[in-house]
């Protein structure tokens, strides 16, 4: 099992990351997962496959966030202030429900991009490799987050953001980069190997992930695009692990089980798409 003693500045950004992780049971698994089960180093939160030496460092890689008054941070400020015509839009409803990473809800998060659901119970290896390599892309950014420790735009600009019981928690954690562009873009990109037919879609999706943050208020438009990084380079790292290569391919055939059943997404997909074009439209 992974040592997790000793990443309490990790465990402490995953926890703020998610806020609240609301636990109800352990629902049954397939019985290959079952005989293999992955433990939680928090409620709800799985341990990761990677261990947190292997993690890729984030204040290594990233740069300095952008320091008031340069160039880029006026560019994250236009952004910023651009936003606040998506509130009360789809755009909106979809920053609100992307902020959601608690499971089963995080795990429809790109069903219309596959037109398929991925569940518990018909995909239990993706079910399972979606919630652990939330922990990886998530834990990747915290040397950055803890370091630097940027204050998020909400409390710059005194707007609202999209989940204000959330507030008080993200206000102590740090904006940059972006954990969930991070999530968001490792689960694009994992994806996409699954369902190489649907990339285009997968991958537009997986930016729209991130860009819910700039809409809700509490992320920067250079947290958003270094978070996409470190969701990149978390999933090259996964890449040498052989129980993550084992879930993928896994994974690969209980999607096409799930599309020769013709199960289809449960979610509001034509909302979605109209939420998506008007995130394109701010970042044009």
């Amino acid at each position: 099992m992974t040592n997790f003693s000793n990443c309490s500045g990790r465990c402490r950004l995953f926890l703020a990351l998610t806020c609240a992780v609301i636990i109800a049971g352990c629902a049954s698994y397939d019985e290959r997962v079952k005989s293999n089960a992955v433990p939680e180093f928090r409620p709800g939160l799985l341990v990761g496959y990677l261990q947190p030496e292997t993690l890729p460092n984030s204040l290594a890689l990233l740069p300095p966030p952008p320091p008031a008054g340069s160039v880029a941070f006026s560019l994250d400020d236009e952004y910023s202030r651009m936003s606040f015509a998506l509130r009360d839009t789809p755009a909106w409803t979809l920053a609100t429900s992307d902020a959601d990473l608690t499971f089963p809800h995080a795990a429809g998060t790109f069903s219309c991009a596959l037109n398929a659901q991925i569940t518990e119970k018909d995909t239990p290896h993706l079910y399972i490799l979606l919630r652990r390599t939330l922990t990886d892309a998530a834990l990747s950014t915290s040397a950055a987050k803890d370091h630097y420790k940027r204050t998020r735009p909400f409390v710059l600009n005194k707007e609202t953001i999209c989940t204000p019981e959330e507030k008080a928690a993200l206000e102590k954690n740090g904006s940059y980069p972006s954990g969930h562009n991070a999530v968001g873009m490792a689960w694009a990109l994992i994806l996409t190997e699954i369902s190489r037919e649907q990339t285009d879609a997968i991958l537009l999706r997986g930016q729209a992930f991130g860009l819910s943050r700039i809409v809700c208020n509490v992320h920067w438009y250079s947290d958003t695009l270094q978070g996409r990084y470190m969701g990149a380079d978390t999933v090259a790292r996964l890449h040498a692990d052989p129980k993550f290569r084992a879930d993928l391919e896994a994974a690969k055939a209980e999607l096409e089980a799930v599309r020769a059943k013709g199960q289809t997404p449960t979610r509001d997909c034509s909302a979605e798409t109209e939420a998506i074009a008007l995130q394109r439209a701010l970042a044009q």
